[in-house]
């Protein structure tokens, strides 16, 4: 285990060239960061969950995500964008989808899920290239709330968001609750509780 500074330096160490699909999921396995590290990116809200940034580059960005217990995401994509996830407390689900039917100048979209899986602490993973559209969900039963280091490449700052029941879709900026452990929202945070 080594903490998120020693985990940044290694990370920005790695070339472009090798910023991979198994790759970086190697470097996710073998680097576990320690939670205590994390302390300053760690912030939660009761409303959603919060995007904290740590490290960002013209090759990538690293986010922790806290989720507090019974929150996820809206379905999304991420621009095409390559997304590697990790857990560094408890554990998520992510649910996959594919598109079955789209007119972008309507803002319509028709989706289906597909493949759905749990990321915990011994298993990081990739979000899928041929299906990006995803979902990520800390959900009640799990009993716990949860901490995900996310490493996009590149960085990007819209994603779409899909409305599944409505068949919409809509383009959205995307917004830090902190960037580089200060705050950048007026949102009603509480500073990470986790028990260990």
């Amino acid at each position: 285990m080594i903490t998120i500074q020693q985990f940044t330096r290694k990370l920005a160490a790695v070339p472009e060239e090798e910023f991979t699909h198994e790759s970086v999921l190697d470097y996710l396995r073998r680097y576990p960061v320690d939670l205590d590290s994390l302390d300053p990116y760690l912030y939660f809200c009761a409303d959603h969950y919060t995007r904290n940034l740590i490290q960002k580059t013209p090759l990538y960005e690293l986010l922790a995500i806290c989720w507090d217990v019974g929150q996820r995401s809206p379905i999304h994509n991420h621009a095409n964008q390559r997304c590697w996830m990790a857990i560094a407390y408890g554990r998520v689900q992510v649910q996959n989808f594919r598109v079955i039917g789209r007119d972008a100048a309507a803002g319509y979209c028709e989706l289906e899920p597909t493949t759905n899986f749990i990321i915990d602490a011994e298993r990081p993973a990739e979000v899928d290239p041929e299906e990006p559209i995803h979902s990520v969900a800390n959900p009640g039963s799990f009993g716990s709330r949860a901490v995900t280091l996310h490493i996009y490449s590149r960085p990007f700052d819209t994603c779409e968001i899909y409305d599944i029941r409505a068949r919409r879709v809509e383009t959205v900026t995307l917004t830090n609750t902190t960037e580089f452990g200060a705050l950048k929202s007026d949102l009603k945070l509480e500073k990470a509780a986790l028990v260990q």
